[in-house]
């Protein structure tokens, strides 16, 4: 008989306001404090997560193997073959919900293919968060993911985002990597209408979290310091 996966959600960073318990559900905790097996992006940052959620066990007990944008394709079996072979196991991303912009997802698949029994556990999404937050389109959304990097591609991606937000009457929803989010912003203002709806959610669940939602003409001048901080973008074309 096959074991289970479980899909453990982790926190959006390391200083979540109102400690574990305000973002984590004690089922989630207990989850991870029991099983053996886990495999997570990096076994460094997996281990930290599990000594914050009370891991009873000592970590050296615990298996954790690494799946991440390095790992092929190929290897996915052999992550797998433990929950194969009868123990449950659990999948931890970086931050916030394991297979939602994320490698784990490649897994997921290929447990559902084996009929192993897979698990979600409830826990913060930045995307859904953002969402919530941001008094755009609720009904109609769709995540983009990361924009191109090269300046001219992210403006012609913006553009083609926004044309298809006013034409589906859809909230866009991406995101950037941390130390580029001030160009992001600038090319967001620079390159959408002034009636386009913009949000900027900042460091969500954590300590410094801000949600910022306006027209692009009605931006403050004095932007927003994104610099290395985690942030989800979403545009509603008007």
């Amino acid at each position: 008989m096959t074991g289970a996966i479980y899909l453990i959600p982790n926190t959006l960073g390391p200083a979540t306001a109102g400690g574990l318990a305000a973002v984590l559900p004690d089922e989630v905790r207990h989850c991870a404090a029991r099983l053996e097996y886990f495999i997570g992006e990096q076994a460094k940052s997996t281990r930290a997560f599990l000594k914050l959620a009370g891991c009873s066990k000592p970590l050296q007990e615990i298996t954790i193997r690494e799946l991440n944008v390095n790992t092929p394709p190929a290897a996915i079996d052999a992550l797998l073959a433990p929950i194969m072979a009868g123990a449950d196991g659990g999948l931890i991303s970086e931050a916030g919900c394991p297979a939602v912009a994320d490698p784990g997802a490649l897994l997921v698949r290929r447990a559902h293919e084996l009929g192993i029994r897979v698990i979600p556990l409830v826990g913060p999404s930045s995307i859904l968060l953002a969402l919530m937050a941001s008094g755009l389109n609720g009904q109609s959304f769709a995540f983009a993911g990361y924009l191109p990097v090269d300046p001219a591609e992210r403006i012609k991606r913006i553009r083609e985002l926004e044309l298809r937000s006013r034409r589906e009457k859809q909230t866009q929803i991406f995101i950037e990597t941390p130390y580029r989010n001030q160009a992001m912003l600038d090319a967001l203002l620079g390159t959408c209408a002034g009636t386009t709806l913009l949000c900027v959610a900042v460091d969500l669940t954590q300590t410094g979290e801000s949600v910022v939602s306006h027209r692009v003409q009605d931006w403050p001048r004095k932007r927003l310091d994104l610099h290395k901080r985690p942030a989800i973008f979403l545009l509603l074309a008007q």
